[in-house]
């Protein structure tokens, strides 16, 4: 990691109330993630669940840097940015199971979830294709003159992407106020991203187009707030865009469908070790919050998440009057196709 990141206060230091509410957040993005599975498994959601599980501290150690105005752009692994955000996970949970309610009228399934009540622009399937429209949401902030930023998370692989290089090349040009994430979980769906990535990785890649960029354990919550916390206040100063290079690890496979057959079993005991969720809890205990405490907070978030599965289970479908609702009727091409 990079030795100039701030060194996250730990100890006695700890803000305590602060900590026991990132670690419910941590807890409610994880139960969502399980449920989201078992949900599929149910037959409940049509199309691919990507779990975030065991990348939780990211999410969370970035959004809490965010105010409410600040844009969000995320990936097909976006449920837990969308939560960390302040969506509501009824209403994300509806949007997944295509009811009335979802935060998208139950059009836009897990990958395309959004939310502009709380800055939330989207989620993408297209890998790195957020990362240019985040520039441009960013550009559109600075014409405005406004004081907002915007924070644009991605995986690995989209490094290797075009829009990767376009997104940030605008950014910095323009000076925008964007904060990129790359959330390093090592693979690019099913292949090992070291095998097929050239040269450094994300942070050198950002530095050589002279734009600042930290590299972070993702895992460890602390660390990711310090190294985010200085990042957000120099861009919202007008310091410009800067990149986050979070290691992480996903422990499921690249869909709730995918075995991840890939990877050795061993690899995955021994990152176990290091789950964001469980490092969080010994940095309480080690404070002095009681288990019985721990597991009051757990047990609060998944009983939350599992009255949020029911209810948006128990929903109705869209009315079949909204089957074209939102569609542009502006224009005909058809009139000059040919």
């Amino acid at each position: 990691m990079n030795a100039s990141a701030a060194a996250p206060s730990r100890g006695s230091n700890l803000d305590l109330p602060r900590l026991q509410e990132a670690y419910h957040l941590m807890q409610r993005i994880r139960s969502f993630e399980e449920l989201a599975v078992d949900a599929q498994k149910e037959g409940l959601v049509l199309g691919a669940i990507h779990p975030s599980i065991g990348q939780e501290a990211v999410a969370v150690g970035v959004c809490a840097q965010l105010r409410e105005d600040d844009l969000l752009l995320s990936t097909h692994r976006g449920h837990g940015h969308t939560l960390a955000k302040g969506a509501d996970p009824l209403a994300m949970m509806r949007e997944l199971f295509g009811r009335q309610g979802g935060t998208c009228g139950g059009k836009g399934g897990s990958m395309h979830i959004a939310d502009f009540e709380v800055g939330m622009l989207g989620a993408n399937g297209v890998v790195s294709a957020n990362i240019p429209i985040a520039a441009g949401a960013a550009h559109a902030i600075k014409l405005r003159d406004e004081d907002r930023i915007v924070a644009c998370f991605f995986g690995d692989g989209a490094i290797n992407r075009g829009p990767f290089l376009e997104g940030l090349n605008w950014a910095k040009v323009f000076n925008l106020p964007v904060l990129f994430i790359c959330e390093d979980n090592a693979f690019s769906a099913t292949t090992r991203t070291s095998s097929m990535t050239a040269g450094a990785g994300a942070a050198a890649r950002a530095r050589s187009l002279d734009i600042p960029a930290e590299e972070v354990d993702g895992n460890d919550l602390l660390e990711v707030e310090a190294v985010a916390k200085q990042a957000v206040e120099s861009i919202r100063a007008g310091g410009g865009p800067r990149l986050l290079h979070c290691h992480t690890y996903r422990m499921t496979g690249h869909t709730a469908a995918d075995l991840a057959a890939y990877r050795p079993q061993e690899e995955v005991e021994e990152r176990r070790k290091t789950d964001p969720i469980q490092r969080v809890a010994r940095l309480l205990r080690d404070a002095g919050v009681a288990e019985a405490e721990l597991d009051r907070l757990a047990a609060d978030a998944r009983a939350e998440l599992e009255q949020a599965y029911q209810v948006a289970k128990d929903s109705p479908w869209p009315d079949e009057t909204q089957a074209f609702a939102d569609v542009q009727d502006v224009g005909d091409p058809r009139e000059r196709a040919f």
